[in-house]
């Protein structure tokens, strides 16, 4: 199971297909601190990893396919024994080349000298101006004197694009290998969750339930994480980034649990709500079976060929009629809709690309209309994650009724990863149960 050089070769091809006669340069990820002089685990940018399948720091990809010899170049951090011995092996120059397919790699001391020669040759620039601000000045830098000395030469790049307005169409379709991975990153995902299901008990504390779901994943092999986990009782689960996890466990209260594996730089992502004594209380009861229903709904409309808002809308107005039904909006189905009143309730979209990135490289909009969405295509993996939640600090929205202590604290959000096949769709992560007759005790 894996990504095999041929593969990214054929991704290289793609891409530089698309570039023509321009040049193309990516930046590896940096070490991010922790704190002090203590490091994160370094995890490679996502769209040079997708081109390259290199997972070292400190690096630059060239794409030069007008180049007459060396149209994809790797600068790379050479050998350095004393360096090794404290944070890990380098591939170094030779082995960059030999093991991921560059036709000439470089140490990344010399990428100011060699740059140029790559550059030269090409009508545009592909560079995704990012976070590293010294990085993009010594692109500039080179870009510039490009275009002063331009008139001299007769060649040279002219304009300044962003690679991910194709890199990121490339990613939206997974290939046959990247869904074995995406399949085993679900898995493991549904096999937490489905501990967790049976471990959780009322006074536990969300920790220790955290603690079980990234155990399994490292268990199972997976890196660890996708994201950090969400373990939310009762009234925490109306935070949507809730990561404190700290709070006990209580009888009569829901537990929300948003937490996905990570597997070979492939993510799952899974919600699932359910009541930690084991049976829902008549409202919590009703607020799961609108969320429940939405995202059947939601789920339906993810078919190839419909527009990516079709699954939003379909959930939208599940969600919509079934506060108007309790009372907690009142008003003309469509006005509601239209108006936005039920955003108190669900605030977020129904869900997101998912692959190498959690919130996946993709394009949404194509346009600036308000109907000018992507549509869903063969080879794309989406969330499904409609939600309610009644913060204990709800606010209605204008002209909408106050809301009954009864409802506030109760946060539900229902979420399955959904690949869009050539004649519907497949639910990735369809075994972990979401049925009220299969979550109560």
């Amino acid at each position: 199971m894996g990504i095999t050089p041929q593969e990214y070769q054929q991704r290289r091809q793609a891409f530089m297909a698309e570039i023509g006669q321009g040049t193309a340069i990516l930046r590896s990820a940096p070490h991010a601190v922790m704190h002090n002089d203590v490091e994160y685990n370094f995890r490679q940018d996502s769209d040079f990893y997708y081109l390259t399948g290199f997972n070292e720091p400190n690096a630059v990809a060239v794409f030069a396919p007008h180049h007459p010899e060396h149209q994809f170049i790797l600068f790379v951090q050479p050998k350095d024994l004393a360096q090794e011995i404290w944070v890990g092996y380098r591939a170094g120059v030779e082995g960059a080349k030999e093991k991921f397919g560059a036709d000439i790699t470089y140490s990344i001391q010399e990428l100011d000298e060699k740059l140029p020669e790559y550059l030269k040759g090409g009508d545009r620039l592909f560079y995704h101006l990012g976070r590293d601000e010294k990085f993009n000045q010594t692109i500039l830098q080179h870009y510039q004197r490009l275009l002063a000395t331009r008139s001299k030469r007769g060649t040279g790049p002219t304009a300044l694009e962003d690679p991910g307005q194709i890199l990121h169409q490339m990613r939206m379709v997974k290939s046959p290998a990247e869904l074995d991975l995406m399949r085993r990153a679900t898995a493991i995902s549904a096999k937490a969750h489905l501990w967790a299901l049976e471990y959780a008990r009322p006074g536990l504390y969300e920790y220790q339930v955290q603690a079980e779901i990234e155990h399994l994943f490292r268990l199972e092999g997976a890196a660890g994480f996708a994201y950090p986990s969400i373990v939310a009782g009762g009234a925490n689960a109306c935070i949507l980034h809730y990561v404190e996890n700290s709070a006990q466990l209580q009888d009569n209260e829901l537990l929300l649990i948003d937490a996905g594996a990570c597997y070979d730089y492939y993510n799952g992502d899974i919600t699932r709500t359910f009541p930690i004594g084991g049976r829902f209380t008549p409202d919590q009861k009703t607020l799961y079976e609108i969320v429940l229903e939405a995202q059947k709904q939601a789920i339906a409309a993810v078919q190839p060929g419909h527009s990516y808002q079709s699954s939003h809308a379909a959930a939208v107005r599940v969600i919509t009629q079934g506060l108007l039904d309790l009372g907690l909006l009142r008003g003309d189905l469509e006005e509601l809709i239209e108006g936005e009143k039920y955003k108190p309730f669900f605030m977020h979209g129904t869900g997101h690309w998912l692959g190498l990135d959690v919130h996946d490289a993709g394009i949404y909009k194509i346009g600036p209309e308000k109907d000018a969405w992507t549509n869903f295509a063969a080879g794309n993996i989406v969330t499904v994650e409609p939600g309610i939640y009644i913060s204990p600090y709800i606010e209605p929205a204008e002209g909408q009724p106050e809301i009954p202590d009864h409802w506030k604290g109760i946060g539900i959000r229902i979420e399955d990863d959904v690949l869009v096949t050539e004649t519907g769709h497949e639910v990735l992560t369809a075994a972990v149960p979401k049925e009220i007759k299969d979550l109560e005790q």
